[in-house]
């Protein structure tokens, strides 16, 4: 099982109708991507971020049809560009060694297939985690 978790500060402009859209959006991707089976998204406390997601992904194949699916894009759209900072991280009990420079690489993969996303998280002031560019 793979817990995929994001973090992220709005810039200073963004209205809580901007946020609302983003939390939105987020939450219809819990909904319709099949490989999500559950999902958080809300408030993020304990730290200097305004919202969280949680994600749980089965495996690797599900990750990958969760980061190509047209509701994730969409978020992103909607989503990156009202971002200060973000951070993504995945915990998973899979005990291989190469578990990590996997996951990796299938955001390269997909930033190569999005040149339109790829500019977008180019364009982030900051961003930490696998889904960094």
């Amino acid at each position: 099982m793979i817990h995929h978790i994001l973090r992220m500060k709005a810039r200073a402009d963004v209205t809580p109708e901007q946020a609302e859209e983003v939390l939105s959006c987020l939450r219809e991707q819990g909904r319709v991507i099949p490989s999500v089976r559950s999902f958080t998204v809300g408030r993020d406390y304990g730290g200097d971020y305004q919202w969280g997601a949680v994600f749980m992904i089965e495996d690797l194949d599900g990750y990958w049809e969760y980061l190509v699916h047209p509701a994730h894009a969409h978020t992103d759209r909607v989503g990156l560009p009202l971002v200060e900072r973000i951070e993504t991280y995945d915990v998973s009990d899979d005990e291989d060694p190469e578990f990590g420079p996997k996951i990796a690489e299938l955001h390269r993969r997909r930033y190569e297939q999005d040149p339109e996303l790829a500019a977008l998280v180019f364009a982030l002031p900051q961003f930490a985690g696998h889904g960094a560019a």
